[in-house]
């Protein structure tokens, strides 16, 4: 496991490092001044030059990116141009939401992914497997935010079900903060379930015309025994390598959901850093959304390389 291990080390490092020069240049590459949104529209040349040189935003773009990420190194992870309050603190306020958003979205994930992925997989024809097929086909189909929509008009309006929009903590009131939790939740996790359930769907069938399982079925072993011993056990690897790159893919869906769902997560911290031009921020919230997928991928493939010693020995 440690030589596997020290085989994907230097490109996840890699993969860190690249993204970290990404996320500092997107905001720059976006256009904009942070010196002219703190100075305002009545400033003077002089008055923003002024802010520039204070914010150090006159220096070359080098030595800002080497500033920066000395500062990361040191847990250092700066002070917003706009606010001018640590965006660590900054993140913190906002980082329950967000958590509890992530969290329950990727449990729903799994517990749909997988279940709708095994029962795809095991209706080999009829009617059940064309209605299995085209559930997932319309899942994967509609992105995050027309889910979300389309929630809100089932369940929020026409049944009145459920609560549109706003948030509660759930340690504070776990019913009300579930319920105004599980809409946004089920908006994020249906579209990645469906694509779960399309890999692990996809997996079994093809497991299913292996040697092993002709041999097993031979010998007369009850069909429900070879679905669950050989069939399935050999597709999990599929499915949780799958769920560790989807969770990564939730946090990117979350900036849209928590403006849909009013929620005051890190999304919405987000958009409004890029709108004031909030180089800080921008920053951090992209670099740290990719190195929680990285490192949830790298988790995944540590996983699978433990459940099947076929991919620690490659």
């Amino acid at each position: 496991m440690l030589a596997f291990l020290a085989r994907r080390l230097p490109s996840v490092a890699f993969m860190l490092l690249a993204t970290s020069i990404i996320a500092f240049l997107l905001p720059r590459l976006a256009g904009g001044d942070p010196a002219q949104t703190i100075a305002g529209a009545d400033a003077t040349v002089d008055q923003v030059e002024a802010i520039r040189q204070q914010l150090g935003l006159d220096q070359p773009l080098p030595a800002q990116y080497l500033d920066w990420l000395f500062g990361l190194l040191r847990g250092d992870l700066g002070t917003s141009l706009i606010t001018n309050r640590p965006v660590g603190q900054l993140i913190l306020a906002r980082l329950g939401s967000t958590l509890e958003l992530a969290l329950t979205a990727s449990v729903l994930m799994i517990a749909f992914g997988i279940g709708l992925g095994i029962l795809a997989g095991s209706v080999r024809k009829g009617a059940g497997r064309f209605g299995l097929d085209s559930a997932i086909s319309v899942l994967l189909a509609t992105p995050p935010h027309v889910t979300g929509l389309i929630l809100i008009l089932v369940f929020g309006i026409t049944f009145n079900m459920l609560p549109i929009s706003g948030e509660v903590s759930i340690l504070r009131d776990p019913v009300t903060g579930f319920s105004l939790l599980l809409m946004p939740a089920l908006a994020l996790a249906l579209p990645q379930a469906a694509m779960i359930a399309r890999l692990i769907q996809a997996r079994m069938m093809q497991i299913r015309q292996e040697e092993f399982v002709d041999f097993a079925r031979a010998k007369g072993v009850p069909r429900s025994q070879i679905v669950l011993s050989h069939i399935l056990r050999n597709s999990m690897g599929t499915a949780v390598v799958a769920t560790g790159i989807r969770i990564g893919e939730l946090l990117a869906g979350a900036v849209v959901i928590e403006a849909i769902f009013a929620r005051n997560g890190l999304g919405l911290m987000a958009v409004d850093a890029v709108t004031s031009r909030d180089y800080q921020v921008v920053q951090i919230v992209v670099l740290g959304a990719v190195v929680i997928a990285v490192l949830t991928h790298l988790f995944s493939e540590i996983l699978l390389a433990a459940l099947d010693p076929r991919i620690r020995l490659e």
